[in-house]
């Protein structure tokens, strides 16, 4: 689902350097307003969606989100204006809403949290593998230029729209709410599952984290949402405008790629990054989640994705830029293990959602802001600077942050024991 999710989301970048930019007539701002204005829709509608979801329940929530912004994604492919393509970009975000602090909050209703960071860790390969296997999709489908008499960039819109209504509809029927539902569980499991996250529930309940309204005003919140808006600048930054700036190389370099080529170059740094984002977030839950295992690569990030324009061949940059996806991937999974250590029930619907709607502010101001700053500057040198300035402002903030008690050594997966261990 999440493969879909961010699929859809970020398909416009593939679309922009293959025919969408030229037969709108998009300035480079325009292109980026484009992109961002998906996360004005997104972000008013987070919060109330993730209460939502936490009222009627994953399986009904996540599949109407899913069908929704799938109908919606469809629309991409007879899209014929530029104000056609706000309006689409805008409602795909008042679809899509909810979606992912929904489903941070389901996995954190089903994994103990000495669990928690390896299976975010598994939830957000999803980005990556995402631009690895959805850049050379992307790249077949526009290459299928004519057929049914429309444009490559509106074949690929059809082509990645409908899994999601597909995958929503089967969501229906496979998702299951909390553990005591779940059948393909003994009832020593559900007993077992059911009971250590009532205990960890209770040990969070201090006033703050198990209360909506006292989670939206507490400062450790509003602290991992400015965190998190830094982290998020740099993912879509790269995810919105690489493609972009690889289509760039011909003239920069003298190198010339087909369609396909420039789909594969895309996805290069996208598979060194999910093996990043694997390792890290195993290393994580095997020694307890620190804040520097969000800082480090926040700052390694920040350094790394200003040099990227300043090199002197397509490998060169591509192999700057490989870096930059590795460290922003192995910090994300580890960032959602930080403030689930003291949110729970209906106050971690509304914290999560909130950092995730804060954070998401950077989707929209990263494209929109690159986009503006390359059409003043004439390159890309000046954006990529900012990206990397919001970067490090991440890495300082969490490092700052008081330690919360780490996450406790994993210990092997639990439902692999038998019953007997569980009730000992």
């Amino acid at each position: 689902m999440f493969f879909i999710n961010f699929l859809d989301r970020t398909a416009i970048s593939f679309a922009g350097p293959n025919g969408l930019t030229k037969d709108l007539g998009l300035t480079a701002a325009q292109f980026g307003f484009a992109a961002g204005i998906f996360f004005v829709g997104y972000i008013l509608l987070e919060i109330p969606s993730n209460l939502a979801l936490h009222k009627f329940g994953a399986r009904r929530w996540m599949a109407r989100i899913m069908v929704t912004w799938g109908v919606i994604a469809l629309l991409f492919t007879w899209v014929s204006s530029v104000q056609g393509l706000y309006w689409l970009r805008f409602l795909l975000g008042v679809a899509e809403a909810g979606f992912f602090p929904g489903a941070i909050l389901f996995l954190s209703l089903w994994v103990p949290s000495k669990h928690r960071s390896h299976v975010l860790g598994l939830f957000y390969l999803a980005q990556p593998l995402t631009t690895l296997i959805g850049a050379p999709l992307a790249a077949l489908l526009i290459g299928a230029d004519g057929l049914f008499g429309l444009e490559g960039w509106r074949i690929m819109f059809f082509g990645v729209a409908v899994p999601a209504i597909v995958v929503g509809v089967i969501a229906w029927f496979y998702l299951t709410d909390k553990p005591a539902d779940a059948k393909w569980l003994t009832a020593a499991e559900r007993e077992w599952l059911s009971n250590e996250l009532a205990k960890e529930d209770r040990s969070k309940a201090d006033g703050h984290g198990s209360h909506a309204g006292k989670a939206l005003l507490d400062p450790r919140v509003w602290a991992y949402a400015l965190i998190y808006f830094g982290l998020v600048y740099g993912l879509y930054a790269l995810a919105f405008f690489l493609p972009t700036i690889i289509g760039g190389f011909e003239a920069q370099f003298g190198t010339k790629f087909n369609v396909f080529q420039k789909g594969l170059i895309t996805a290069i740094p996208y598979l060194p990054a999910a093996l990043a984002l694997f390792f890290w977030s195993r290393h994580s839950t095997k020694h307890g989640v620190h804040n520097w295992h969000v800082g480090i690569p926040a700052f390694i990030g920040a350094v790394s994705i200003p040099c990227a324009l300043f090199m002197q061949s397509p490998a060169a940059t591509v192999a700057v830029v490989t870096v930059t996806a590795c460290a922003i991937f192995a910090a994300l999974p580890n960032f959602w293990a930080l403030p689930s250590r003291f949110l729970t029930g209906a106050g971690a619907a509304a914290g999560i959602a909130l950092i995730n709607t804060f954070g998401n502010f950077g989707g929209f101001a990263a494209p929109f802001i690159t986009g503006a700053l390359k059409d003043a500057t004439g390159g890309y040198q000046v954006p990529m600077f900012a990206v990397g300035g919001f970067m490090a402002l991440s890495g300082v903030l969490v490092m700052s942050i008081r330690a919360a008690r780490s996450s406790p050594v994993a210990n092997p997966s639990p439902l692999s024991l038998k019953p007997q261990a569980h009730a000992k």
